[in-house]
């Protein structure tokens, strides 16, 4: 992304604040749209100026006007996004998420500033996405994958995140920001996306990974008692979800599973999918899970399809 980073013009930086501030969007989320917006604008004043377009991440937009904008026609963005396709060879995916900005900044634009009349992105469609089935471990995957678990002088730390991951469904930043204090009892206080907390049981595969953890390694690391993060580097410092994730996939091939694609995502969906097919109510499981849309959490509770045969099997009427 950073070939794109420059100079915000001051109505994106705006927006951009906006998203934070107001709306709670995570870094992450407002580099990805902050990305986005500086690639259409640079995409517009390349096409409005015959430029080439190989040189469009030299391309400077730090004097663009509402004026410009008002001018921007739905004709303007598809344009971008078949760009964004044919050129920057954008999946379906990534164009969708750039509709997804577009639409927030033009909605921002006319509803929040009142600096526009009309909304053209209002009408503007996402590309088809296709179903893609998801990727998590069935029960006897998940102990396989435990036992991959290298036995080496970060083994109870990394044990304790797997049980973390598979017993409570942690999003990876969520595990990495977990701090001391976020232990309460045998409860565990969770920072999920847009800074909302949520508090979860530790049931006793946690509580005992984690004291493990604490007792035997932890301890260890220097000055580990001034130290606010729970899981730390050899360092001691904080964990990245980069580091998160090469642990993931190093623990996934040295236990001969290898499955294709694991994450630490994929171990969060590897938790829901396993705790729904328990007896999870998707009311509890959205609780858990952190998630403020129903609708996000029946995306993890799939059933195989000779699943939803035996339910059609046992049904009383089917004498």
């Amino acid at each position: 992304m950073g070939a794109l980073q420059g100079q915000q013009p001051k109505i994106v930086r705006d927006f951009l604040i906006y998203l934070t501030t107001i709306k709670g969007k995570s870094m992450r989320t407002r580099k990805e749209y902050e990305y986005d917006l500086m690639l259409f604008f640079r995409f517009l004043k390349v096409t409005y100026e015959g430029l080439e377009v190989e040189q469009i991440s030299e391309v400077s937009i730090h004097d663009l006007t509402i004026e410009t904008i008002r001018e921007i026609s739905l004709e303007d963005i598809y344009l971008f996004i078949e760009y964004c396709e044919s050129v920057r060879d954008n999946s379906a995916s990534a164009r969708a998420r750039k509709v997804a900005t577009l639409k927030s900044f033009f909605k921002y634009l006319k509803g929040k500033r009142r600096l526009i009349s009309d909304n053209i992105a209002e009408e503007l469609e996402s590309p088809k996405l296709s179903k893609r089935n998801p990727i998590y471990m069935n029960l006897e995957e998940a102990k396989c994958f435990l036992g991959g678990i290298e036995r080496n002088h970060h083994y109870y730390r990394n044990y304790c995140m797997m049980m973390f991951f598979l017993n409570l469904g942690l999003r990876v930043s969520e595990l990495c920001s977990l701090k001391m204090n976020s232990i309460q009892g045998q409860a565990l206080r969770i920072t999920g996306k847009g800074d909302k907390e949520r508090t979860v049981y530790l049931n006793k595969a946690c509580r005992d990974s984690l004291s493990d953890y604490l007792k035997n390694e932890r301890i260890k690391v220097h000055k580990a008692e001034t130290l606010d993060y729970l899981f730390l580097s050899q360092k001691g410092t904080k964990l990245t979800r980069q580091q998160v994730a090469r642990i993931v996939k190093k623990i996934n091939e040295q236990s001969g599973l290898r499955k294709d694609k694991l994450t630490p995502h994929k171990l969060r969906h590897t938790s829901a999918t396993i705790m729904y097919k328990s007896g999870a109510d998707i009311r509890s499981l959205q609780q858990i899970l952190g998630h403020s849309n129903i609708s996000t959490t029946q995306i993890y509770t799939h059933l195989e399809d000779k699943e939803i045969q035996q339910v059609i099997d046992n049904n009383p009427f089917n004498f």
